[in-house]
């Protein structure tokens, strides 16, 4: 059940009918209790323990960015390029970017994000990550979800149901640009939560692209940026009111019937924020009231950065309003072939607006209780095919995590020397979930929600918090 922001249109007569209808039934005084009832699920919550990161945004790069080319420093592969890998029956290939120490702590870095380099000593690597498979839908609800097989609620979610939301007239958890493929829904939805803890889906363009949405718009057709349906051209803001609370009306009747009803809770509280954020949404993604210092240090109204640039200025602002999970969808990055020009320009589009959103954090002094994250489903190979292009890798690969309680300047496990699989520092799928809810202040193997006969996690039955890389 998705957030919705037109109700369709009633008369006058037929509403006032309907409330006098609805009043001699159960009485007026019943009626104003039950419009008042309930407190609302995503009231701000305390965690287990004290927390280290109090928000995520997570940088989700779609389609297995090539670890050997970003973040995972090979040399012994260049010295082998050109001879068979043991692993298969192709070359190996080095990486077509120079690596080079970065900052004090010395990380090894590829020139394909010279930007993000700069903050290398607020990085985190994590070197030894692995998943159960290799195939991009599978990997990709795996990484939100922890499971590939069922459907599941995903990371965001369970963030959400744990913490609340610290802004009442905001989504908690908001996903900007998510993939209609891999998944699509699955990788933000609630599944078995109540539906008020699923993500809020954004589409937010570049500059290009906004110019032809709104010549698409001028022939009658919706712009395709932004939320959908956050103006009412039908209805008065008081009338919306009336409408709504004769509906969530109907709805605590039903939920007063029944007990224990999620999708009547998530449909009364979704309308009820889908009203309040008629007022919060176009300030909070109004970017004009940024100094042109800011677009610049994201890249936006600049080519190729303005795309990816607007997605992490909306996320800081959104994490400056209280929004508790803000994803970010970039890709694809599923380079099988013409590496050199796809992935490089993947990186060019990324790398300043990346870089921009650490030092903006950084300057407010919300980088240390914001965890950000940056990764995809899985990684690359180190042999190719036919030279121009490597395969996916699902055996080791390289994720970073910066601020919210992790070491800068740090890196964790390594895969063996030619990067093909993790051999030290292993962390699986299910550690990272344990390791990204503890640093939000919870017990993995507590934050449970009873569903089907037992109590269901994030991490199901597996899981271990990487100790090592806490601060």
């Amino acid at each position: 059940m998705h957030h919705a922001f037109c109700l369709n249109r009633t008369s006058a007569v037929t509403r006032r009918e309907a409330l006098r209808s609805l009043s001699a039934g159960f009485g007026y005084l019943a009626f104003q209790s039950l419009a008042a009832a309930a407190t609302p699920s995503l009231a701000s919550k305390q965690p287990h323990f004290a927390p280290k990161a109090k928000r995520v945004i997570f940088l989700c790069m779609r389609g297995g960015p090539s670890h050997l080319d970003t973040f995972d420093y090979k040399p012994r592969l260049i010295a082998d390029a050109g001879k068979l890998s043991r692993y298969a029956g192709s070359q190996l290939m080095p990486s077509l970017w120079e690596f080079k120490q970065r900052g004090q702590s010395g990380l090894w870095i590829s020139e394909a994000f010279p930007n993000v380099a700069q903050h290398a000593d607020d990085l985190c690597l994590l070197r030894g990550m692995t998943c159960d498979q290799p195939s991009h839908a599978q990997a990709f609800v795996q990484m939100h979800t922890g499971v590939s097989q069922f459907v599941r609620p995903s990371m965001g979610a369970w963030s959400l149901y744990g913490l609340g939301t610290e802004n009442q007239d905001l989504p908690g958890y908001i996903t900007i640009n998510p993939p209609t493929a891999n998944g699509g829904a699955q990788n933000y939805g609630s599944a078995f939560l109540p539906a008020a803890y699923q993500g809020t889906k954004l589409a937010i363009s570049d500059s290009s692209q906004r110019s032809r949405s709104i010549d698409i718009k001028r022939r009658g057709e919706p712009n395709k940026d932004g939320l959908n349906h956050i103006r009412n051209e039908l209805l008065s803001r008081d009338q919306q009111r009336e409408q709504i609370d004769f509906i969530n009306a109907l709805n605590r009747e039903k939920l007063a019937r029944d007990v224990n009803a999620p999708l009547v809770e998530g449909a009364i509280e979704s309308y009820e924020l889908a009203f309040r954020m008629q007022d919060a949404v176009p300030g909070a993604m109004d970017l004009s009231t940024e100094s042109p210092q800011t677009l610049a240090q994201y890249g936006i109204n600049e080519d190729p950065t303005d795309g990816f640039g607007r997605q992490c200025l909306l996320a800081r602002r959104f994490a400056e309003a209280g929004v508790r999970f803000i994803e970010l969808g970039h890709g694809s990055w599923d380079q099988h072939a013409n590496i050199k020009t796809a992935l490089g320009e993947n990186c060019a589009q990324t790398d300043k607006p990346i870089a921009g959103l650490l030092a903006d954090l950084k300057q407010r002094d919300l980088l240390k209780d914001t965890l950000v994250i940056w990764g995809g489903e899985f990684g690359r190979t180190s042999y190719s095919p036919d030279g121009n292009g490597r395969d996916h890798n699902h055996k080791g690969y390289t994720l970073w995590m910066a601020g919210g309680g992790v070491k800068g300047g740090f890196s964790h496990g390594e895969t063996d020397e030619h990067g093909y699989e993790a051999i030290t520092g292993k962390v699986h799928i299910h550690d990272w979930h344990a390791t990204v809810l503890h640093l939000l202040g919870f017990d993995h193997e507590k934050l449970t929600y009873r569903f089907g006969g037992r109590n269901m996690r994030l991490t199901d039955l597996y899981g271990n918090v990487v100790k090592e890389i806490v601060s």
